[in-house]
């Protein structure tokens, strides 16, 4: 999930007012009466042209498993139910458009909201996402079914329905127990992503300037080896600097980045990884799976992010008004509409993918993409999951082999699953796999 600057310090999923909703628009891209993204910017339009091949992507796309880690449909049903078993009016997934786009499997993002986390509510809130999952999959056997093996994954596919794994966004509901961590391994959970927008009780967050623990916290580090001995996948998505660096030293499996970019490509958003930290990622035997946000792939909008930012403060302060003055509202909705949102493109993303495979090879990136999480900052080309083709069809473009590209879309990250897996049955802690009915 997006995360904003300076004074919105939450992401905008977790803001209640109508002013927060709006700057988040101004900072990810939402449309608010604003621009398409063919109006946007420079960069798209040199960039944004669809690649060539399209029939043989689409091919590609529909033959090989494509695994999404990261996508907000839980929470976004949480806001305001809607049937994704069906077209839906707006968001980025559906059922059409997922088998459309060739998705075959998405974890879907139980996802904690750190002030959710800080009253004390985070495991019943962690409950509830997952009892919404399990709802959407009794509710459409025939179109959905929830995955907690690797296994699980291809015999779905291979029954024409989709798999819906689940990763946990936020450690909050953990709450310093191993046997919440049983808990919801059981309850189907695959892969933690240690903290959220603040830092909590297991890590530091890349997103707050309050290093409380200067990495992990003690309970922190004694978890790291827990998950690993029960098959759930370590994600340093969020996590800041120091806790990734003390995860890659404490693991003795396989951690991903399930929604990440490259800092490469946007210099001080420390939400990205480093260099460094991919190449470090590709020696555990990790994968890093690259976030579509506009702001996570593209230096232009990161610079227009953080103008945007300061020009919200900058008239607030003057004008002395309270986040919910109108006039403030007026002037961001304004704002966005006299300075068009700079979209990224699919180029951006192959730009991404790239350097991971210069960095440390073709076996440790792939897709998370943030759908349902990012607003509406994603990239021409990639608005929904009705588009993977045409990232495949810019990978054919720019030469990769049908092997690696399907490695990118799926391979890496069930490889990468399964090692976790064979891990904790090699310590005598089989994951629990649930029957997958009329698979």
């Amino acid at each position: 999930m997006q995360h904003t600057l300076h004074y919105f310090r939450q992401p905008h999923r977790s803001w209640v007012s109508r002013l927060r909703f709006v700057a988040a628009a101004v900072l990810t891209g939402s449309v608010l009466g604003g621009c398409s993204p063919e109006e946007a910017s420079t960069e798209v339009a040199q960039s944004g042209e669809l690649p060539t091949n399209s029939v043989r992507a689409a091919q590609l796309a529909q033959r090989y498993l494509i695994v999404d880690t990261h996508i907000d449909v839980p929470y976004r049903v949480y806001k305001a139910y809607v049937d994704v078993s069906q077209t839906t009016a707006d968001g980025d997934f559906d059922f059409p458009r997922a088998k459309a786009g060739g998705l075959d499997a998405l974890f879907m993002s139980i996802y904690v909201p750190a002030d959710v986390d800080e009253a004390g509510n985070a495991k019943a809130f962690a409950d509830g996402l997952i009892d919404s999952v399990e709802d959407l999959a009794a509710h459409a056997p025939e179109k959905f079914a929830i995955a907690t093996c690797s296994a699980d994954v291809h015999a779905i596919k291979s029954s024409g329905r989709i798999a819906l794994p689940m990763g946990m966004e936020n450690g909050g509901p953990i709450g310093g127990s191993f046997d919440n961590l049983e808990y919801f391994a059981d309850r189907g959970i695959r892969y933690i992503t240690l903290t959220h927008s603040k830092s909590n009780h297991i890590s530091d967050s890349s997103y707050d300037d309050n290093e409380h623990w200067q990495g992990l916290s003690e309970f922190g580090k004694t978890l790291i080896p827990q998950m690993n001995l029960r098959g759930v996948m370590i994600d340093i998505s969020h996590v800041s600097d120091r806790a990734f660096w003390q995860v890659v030293e404490l693991t003795q499996a396989p951690i991903i980045a399930s929604h990440s970019s490259l800092r490469h490509f946007t210099p001080g958003f420390q939400r990205n990884m480093t260099d460094e930290m991919v190449t470090a990622l590709g020696k555990n035997g990790g994968v890093i799976q690259i976030n579509f946000g506009s702001s996570f792939l593209s230096a232009t909008t990161r610079a227009y992010a953080t103008a945007a930012q300061q020009a919200v403060a900058t008239f607030k302060d003057a004008q002395h008004l309270a986040d919910d003055d109108p006039r403030l509202l007026e002037f961001i909705e304004n704002y966005r509409v006299e300075n068009p949102y700079p979209f990224a493109a699919v180029t951006n993303v192959l730009d991404h993918i790239d350097r991971v495979v210069e960095l440390t090879g073709i076996n440790h990136v792939g897709l998370g993409s943030d759908y349902d999480g990012v607003g509406d900052s994603l990239p021409a080309g990639l608005k929904d999951v009705s588009e993977y083709p045409n990232l495949v069809a810019g990978l054919l473009q720019r030469g990769y082999r049908d092997e690696d590209i399907e490695k990118i879309l799926g391979g890496n990250i069930m490889r990468v699953w399964a090692e976790v897996e064979a891990y904790a049955s090699a310590t005598g802690n089989p994951p629990q796999c649930r029957q997958i009915s009329g698979a």
